[in-house]
C-alpha cells in the first residue's frame, strides 16, 4: 500500500514538473499537471492488478523490465520531440504516460516473467501445476525408495515438487546420532538424487514454507492445495488428512496391494514354509510380494516347498493374509468324503 501511495505522489510531482517545463508555471498549469499526474499514476496502478501479484523473480526480471522500459521511454521521447511540438498539451500527456508507464509496467512484467521462469519460485510451481501432472513427494516415500523404481518403469512421470522443509527433514535424519536413522536419511537423499537424474522426471525444489504450520505433513497438504498438486506417500495418516482436505493422494502401499496376484479359495499354490506360526502346528510362508501365508499343520514342513490349498483370504489395514492347508490333507479329506 505504501509503495502505491508513494508512486501516486511521484506521479503527481512528475505531472507538475512536465507541465511547467518550457512555460510560465501558472497555478492553472500546475493544477492541471497535478491532476494529470495523479490520474495517470492511478491508471498505471489499476493496470497492475491485471498482471497479478509479483513473485520471486522481481529482482532479476523487474530490473531487466525496468531497464527496457526506460530505454523505450527515451526512444519515444527522442522521436516525439523531433516530430511534434514539445509545447503542445498532447505532447505533455504522452510524455507523462511514457515516462511513468513504460518503466513501471516493464518492472511489473519483468518481475512476473522472472518469477515464472526461475525454478524453485512459488509462481513457477503454480505455473507448472497448471499442467495437472505435478506431484509432491513426502519424506516417508523418498526414504522408502520404491517411487524411484516406479519412475524407472515409466508409470510415474511429470514434475516432482520437493519442498525445502522436506529436504531439511531428510538432512536432519541423515545427521542423526542414531545409526539406523542416519542410514535412512542418507538413503532418502540418494533416492532423491537418483530420481533427479532420470530423463522423464523433472524434480523441482520449491522454497514455499508455512511458518504458522508446525507439522511437516500439514505443510505438505497446504502446499498441495496451494499449487494444485497430488501427494505421493506411503504414510497412512498423511493419506487420511490429505483426502479429508480434498487433496488427491497416490499411496505407494495401496498401489502395491492392488498389484498383488489374486488368489481365490480352492486354488492351489506352491510355497516355501519358512517358520512356525502363532497357533500350534501352523507354518508360515510368504509370496514374492511379501504376502503372508498361514498353513495349517505345516510345522513339520518347515524348510520345504509344499503345495497348499487356499481356504480364505483376509484383507487388513496392514496388508493381506492368506490362510491355507496342505494339499495332501485336503485331498485325503476329499477322498474320505467321496468314499463315505
Amino acid at each position: 500500500m505504501a509503495r502505491r501511495i508513494i508512486f501516486v505522489l511521484v506521479s503527481a510531482l512528475a505531472g507538475i514538473a512536465l507541465f511547467s517545463r518550457g512555460a510560465e508555471p501558472t497555478p492553472t498549469f500546475l493544477l492541471v499537471g497535478l491532476a494529470c499526474g495523479t490520474v495517470t499514476g492511478l491508471a498505471i496502478l489499476a493496470s497492475e492488478y491485471a498482471l497479478h501479484k509479483l513473485s520471486f523473480g522481481i529482482i532479476l526480471g523487474g530490473t531487466a523490465g525496468l531497464a527496457v522500459g526506460l530505454i523505450l521511454t527515451g526512444l519515444v521521447e527522442w522521436v516525439g520531440s523531433a516530430i511534434f511540438d514539445v509545447e503542445t498539451f498532447l505532447f505533455h500527456i504522452g510524455g507523462l504516460i511514457f515516462l511513468l508507464g513504460f518503466p513501471y509496467l516493464g518492472l511489473v512484467l519483468g518481475a512476473r516473467f522472472g518469477s515464472e521462469k526461475i525454478p524453485g519460485s512459488a509462481a513457477h510451481a503454480e505455473h507448472a501445476a497448471a499442467s495437472g501432472n505435478n506431484k509432491i513427494l513426502d519424506t516417508s516415500v523418498i526414504i522408502d525408495g520404491r517411487v524411484a523404481d516406479l519412475c524407472e518403469t515409466g508409470f510415474l512421470e511429470g514434475t516432482f515438487l520437493v519442498p525445502q522443509f522436506i529436504l531439511h527433514e531428510l538432512q536432519h535424519i541423515a545427521d542423526s546420532s542414531d545409526s539406523l536413522k542416519r542410514a535412512r536419511g542418507r538413503r532418502g537423499l540418494d533416492i532423491l538424487n537418483k530420481i533427479q537424474k532420470m530423463v522423464d522426471i523433472d524434480v523441482r525444489i520449491v522454497d514455499d514454507d508455512f511458518p504458522h504450520v508446525k507439522d511437516v505433513d500439514s505443510k505438505i497438504v497446504v502446499l498441495a492445495k496451494k499449487v494444485g498438486a497430488k501427494v505421493i506417500t506411503n504414510d497412512l495418516n498423511l493419506n487420511k488428512v490429505a483426502e479429508l482436505q480434498g487433496v488427491r493422494v497416490l499411496n505407494i502401499n495401496e498401489l502395491c496391494n492392488a498389484l498383488r496376484p489374486v488368489v481365490l479359495p480352492g486354488e492351489t499354490i506352491r510355497v516355501f514354509v519358512l517358520k512356525e506360526g502363532k497357533e500350534a502346528g501352523q507354518g508360515v510362508a510368504y509370496l514374492d510380494d511379501g504376502t503372508m501365508i498361514v498353513v495349517d499343520n505345516a510345522k513339520r514342513c518347515i524348510g520345504r516347498n509344499v503345495d497348499v490349498v487356499v481356504t480364505s483370504v483376509l484383507q487388513t489395514t496392514a496388508g493381506r493374509m492368506i490362510f491355507t492347508r496342505l494339499k495332501e490333507e485336503a485331498e485325503k479329506e476329499e477322498f474320505q468324503i467321496a468314499r463315505g
